[in-house]
């Protein structure tokens, strides 16, 4: 382990007692460097995340103590705790960079949590690194808040991602644009591997530490691949597989992830790197958040097509791999690449229609979808309230007000005035046919469903369709607040999105979209 070049190497700390079983550091020594953190001036404790300290076997308590907290910010050292920063390479913006790395993150080990998988446990912001390139090292403030806001929030909303265990403040500040507030996030991952990671090896023609490489990952995230006749094809197929689910899930929430490069992939299929991130709110495809993004590669319709792009440099990676003959591992790295629009189609197609309470997928479901988009793209629909609020309309039988059967009740009327999110008069005609897709109202010759079935269809439109997201502007106001050292709409945040799918009155405020003037549209990485 090598001398922190930055201060005196930080003590080791046996107070906190983290299960660490490290096996990266095993697998390639060409992956990373020994680095230890740079210890911080005064650290001070934002959040600890009880659930998931629990979770991974951690005492939240202990963490929450003097020594946890020197240990969150990278002062002390947990016993067993093998600190180091990783290296890797990448495509930015679609611009080849041959080495990349952990300019300031350090991952000190692993644990094995409470559900039988291994998990990487890494401070963001705490120091120089090899391969800081010139930088400090630190993270300001508002990066670690946002950071831990949308990872907690997305894995709320069942999206694998990559988590926050905790945030703490360093008493130092951080130049960037201006002076800021430093912090430490502690995060936590199924691993850090990236795409990126293996095309540093292949880049470099290290084919004997690339088959290390991949038999780790196999061993680690895909073990039914190293059963297969053809275990390198296998892996890639199946994280070809998992991008596919991921990226439909993001597409079906409105998630924008804004720095799609292929070092901001993680070969396990989880969300990684919140910065320059957002959820969009009027439904435009176009949509674009992201400053550095100038030419919208990045947009949330491209990111369907940049994750298969990104693939495909994984395929590259592993061609060495997958047959001594370079003709036939491309055949067969192309094939398996071909099925990705397939497999991101089935998985959003399949959100998509739950979404408005269609079990079933068929080109009229898909038809009725497509429809519905169209419309909340022309009227500048929030997207995530506009598919919220279709379980109020399914008491209404589209009769308009004065025709037989119609009732104060359920009339078009009452239901737009009393919904959370009322839907532009426009949407009548699509939430006719809706209605008589599944089987409500008065289709003739069509059996219509009773109460029960209606109940069962709003029950399962509701535990997919949130109605607390990350709101861009709500984010900004808790970085804004945390700035001037006052964390409590932080942690407000961050307990409001915990339970996205269950609307509380007291918290409608959080719910609704941003005024013209709260309206954020452009963010920022905050590296």
């Amino acid at each position: 382990m090598t001398h922190n070049p930055m201060g005196a190497m930080p003590e080791m700390n046996q107070l906190v007692k983290i299960p660490f079983d490290n096996t990266y550091l095993h697998v390639a020594e060409a992956l990373f460097a020994h680095q230890l953190p740079t210890p911080v001036k005064q650290p001070g404790l934002i959040r600890i995340n009880d659930a998931l300290a629990e979770a991974l076997s951690i005492d939240p308590q202990q963490l929450a103590s003097e020594e946890g907290i020197a240990v969150l910010a990278g002062n002390l050292i947990p016993e067993g705790a093998e600190p180091i920063a990783t290296v890797y390479a990448g495509h930015q913006f679609g611009g080849w960079n041959p080495q990349l790395g952990d300019g300031r993150a350090i991952l000190l080990g692993e644990v094995i949590g409470k559900d039988g998988c291994r998990y990487d446990l890494q401070l963001k912001g705490a120091g120089i690194t090899p391969f800081s390139r010139m930088g400090d090292g630190r993270s300001p403030l508002g990066p670690v808040l946002r950071e831990y806001i949308v990872s907690e929030a997305m894995a709320a909303l069942g999206v694998p991602t990559t988590r926050s265990l905790a945030a703490v403040t360093t008493g130092e500040r951080v130049v960037r644009d201006e002076f800021h507030p430093g912090a430490i996030l502690t995060r936590v991952a199924r691993s850090h591997i990236r795409i990126g990671t293996f095309q540093y090896l292949a880049a470099r023609e290290d084919f004997e530490s690339l088959k290390q490489l991949a038999d780790h990952v196999i061993e680690r995230h895909y073990p039914e691949a190293g059963q297969a006749d053809n275990p390198y094809l296998s892996l890639l197929t199946q994280v070809i597989s998992a991008q596919a689910g991921l990226v439909a899930h993001w597409q079906s929430i409105g998630f924008i992830h804004g720095v799609m490069n292929t070092d901001n992939m993680l070969i396990s299929g989880e969300t990684v790197d919140y910065g320059p991130c957002a959820f969009m709110e009027n439904y435009n495809p176009a949509t674009v958040f992201s400053s550095i993004d100038s030419g919208g590669r990045y947009a949330y319709r491209n990111q369907p097509a940049i994750a298969q792009w990104n693939l495909a440099w994984l395929a590259q990676s592993l061609l060495p791999l997958m047959d001594d003959d370079e003709a036939t591992a491309v055949k067969l790295a192309q094939a398996a690449l071909d099925k990705f629009s397939d497999q991101y189609q089935e998985n959003y197609q399949r959100r998509m229609c739950a979404k408005i309470g269609v079990t079933r997928v068929d080109a009229a479901a898909n038809e009725l979808v497509s429809a519905l988009l169209s419309l909340m793209a022309d009227h500048r629909v929030d997207f995530t309230l506009g598919f919220r609020v279709l379980a109020d309309w399914l008491v209404w039988d589209g009769r308009q007000d004065g025709e037989p059967g119609s009732n104060e009740r359920n009339s078009a009327e009452s239901i737009a005035a009393n919904s959370l999110y009322p839907l532009p008069t426009v949407f009548q005609g699509w939430l006719r046919d809706w209605q008589q897709f599944l089987g409500i109202g008065h289709a003739e010759g069509k059996a219509q469903l009773g109460e029960q079935e209606i109940a069962a269809i709003r029950a399962a439109m509701l535990a997919c369709n949130p109605v607390f997201i990350p709101r861009n502007h709500q984010v900004e106001q808790a970085i804004e607040a945390g700035n001037s050292g006052d964390f409590e709409p932080f942690h407000r945040l961050v307990d409001v999105l915990a339970t996205p799918f269950e609307f509380d009155s007291a918290n409608r405020d959080y719910a609704m979209p941003a005024t013209s003037e709260q309206r954020v549209v452009r963010t920022f990485c905050g590296t």
